[in-house]
């Protein structure tokens, strides 16, 4: 592990990984100049995903997939320190971000109990995001006496205690979450099905007149909202995939109900 226990803040970072072996070095190679606890919970990889980690200095955990909430809340509690920062394994975080995280623990420590850090794809072909890319700004680094995962199976956040203070970080996190126009519409295809999951464990479900407006909603929202129209042509590309996994998990939630109806299961 590159760097020394001494030069790095009291922090431990997380990740959760599965067949990451193509993404994964680039994203703990950032994680090592930072962390002297690196914690990577990995849920059945085939590739060098598990070697590749341990190799570079990370404790390798294995856990069996439960949904994406379960598996960070299991990931937090093998961290060693107070606080933490999660990272996914498609993610990397720039020199100027990790030297502004290193820089709120030399000053006696982070003043907030959480902190966002901006998020924004880097498509294939693209060395950085797009100077006017959209990015997500989840709370990714915090104290985990003030926040945990959510236990929900699909969506991915932390809850703060109330009263935590939140601040936002200038840095962004790359994150490189496309391989290709394929795996991209595999890992979209597999994410409705757990949604429709969830939705069905928890007895809810989405009005079926939606079948009509889902598509060209998500996509305006995509295109348009969150600025994939500076993107050229991957940008329309990734809007398109964006409306019609959002559209697909309305037609598997309408599919379901109407298979229950008649006492059937959807074919697999």
């Amino acid at each position: 592990m590159t760097g020394t226990s001494l030069a790095n803040p009291p922090l431990s970072i997380f990740i959760i990984a599965r067949n990451e072996a193509d993404r994964l070095p680039r994203t703990l190679e950032a994680a090592c100049a930072l962390s002297d606890d690196i914690v990577v919970v990995d849920s059945g990889s085939t590739d060098d995903t598990v070697a590749l980690a341990r190799s570079m200095g990370a404790r390798v955990i294995h856990h069996d997939w439960p949904g994406y909430g379960p598996q960070k809340r299991f990931a937090e509690v093998q961290c060693q320190h107070l606080w933490l920062l999660n990272l996914d394994a498609d993610e990397w975080m720039p020199p100027e971000l990790v030297e502004e995280i290193r820089a709120l623990f030399a000053k006696g420590g982070p003043a907030a109990d959480g902190y966002e850090i901006r998020i924004a794809e880097v498509f294939p072909g693209e060395d950085a995001p797009h100077p006017l890319a959209y990015a997500l700004p989840p709370v990714r680094l915090y104290r985990k006496d003030r926040g945990r995962y959510s236990p929900s199976p699909v969506h991915d956040r932390v809850d703060l205690t109330p009263g935590a203070t939140v601040a936002r970080l200038r840095g962004i996190v790359h994150h490189f979450s496309v391989r290709s126009i394929g795996d991209q519409i595999a890992k979209l295809n597999a994410y409705a099905d757990q949604q429709v999951a969830d939705l069905a464990a928890r007895g809810k479900s989405i009005p079926a007149w939606r079948l009509f407006v889902e598509f060209p909603a998500a996509f305006i929202k995509a295109y348009v909202f969150r600025r994939h129209f500076v993107r050229g042509f991957y940008g329309f590309i990734t809007a398109m995939n964006f409306a019609f996994f959002r559209w697909l998990r309305v037609a598997k939630d309408y599919e379901r109900r109407s298979l229950e109806r008649k006492n059937r299961k959807p074919a697999p």
